[in-house]
């Protein structure tokens, strides 16, 4: 399966059905939940106290660095809704100047003036994502899963359908994450969260990391 093919595009209807009928089928809710709801937890828990511990010094050091680029807090916390539509507070290290409108869009350059000199190296090499382990932990997200939605978003332009994304933990990677479309909006192409909620497994998610660490190592950035 190409993660980030054109079919994606193509069948982009008949992905969102397919997600659609997956997301009120009781039997693909069954079966998602034996991997979904017990053992991914089960590994993201164990895996994200392992690297949480294993880059502590690197958050150390970021943290640092954060505080002597400019005033502000180190970490940018933001409302994001998750599985089940419940808020959360996702974390962020800081990579923009404290007035920054806080729910304003996201910069699309690195040249965009909110941005601080260190917040350009973070977002370049996607080290700014790091504190969410924390969330990982809390069992807020997942590794991988629908990127979580920021909160204006959902309450003023999601409807029923879009919605039906919260059926799983959000993710720090997933399916769209990795697809040419994460340049639009994320609730612009439902086919790739609806494909992954009916068809979550172990092996998807590896694939999806493996096309994770290949965007990165040839963008350096999400």
């Amino acid at each position: 399966m190409n993660l980030s093919g054109p079919e994606y595009v193509v069948n982009r209807e008949a992905a969102v059905q397919e997600g659609t009928a997956a997301v009120l089928d009781q039997t693909c809710s069954r079966r998602v939940g034996g991997y979904a709801d017990f053992w991914k937890p089960f590994i993201d828990v164990m895996v994200a106290a392992v690297l949480l511990l294993a880059v502590s010094p690197v958050m150390i050091l970021v943290a640092i660095m954060i505080k002597l680029d400019s005033r502000g807090p180190v970490l940018f916390r933001q409302d994001r809704y998750g599985k089940n539509g419940t808020k959360f507070s996702i974390y962020k290290f800081r990579t923009m100047y404290t007035d920054a409108p806080k729910y304003s869009v996201s910069p699309t350059s690195s040249l965009d003036p909110r941005i601080t000199r260190i917040g350009r190296i973070l977002r370049k090499t996607s080290l700014d994502e790091l504190p969410q382990l924390l969330n990982i932990l809390k069992g807020e997200m997942s590794f991988i899963g629908p990127r979580p939605e920021i909160k204006t978003i959902v309450e003023q332009e999601y409807t029923e359908l879009e919605r039906r994304r919260f059926i799983v933990k959000p993710g720090i990677t997933g399916l769209w994450q990795v697809s040419e479309a994460r340049k639009e909006p994320i609730h612009h192409n439902l086919q790739y969260d609806f494909h992954y909620i009916s068809n979550v497994s172990l092996s998807m998610d590896i694939k999806i990391i493996i096309q994770t660490l290949r965007v990165m190592i040839k963008s350096n950035t999400f």
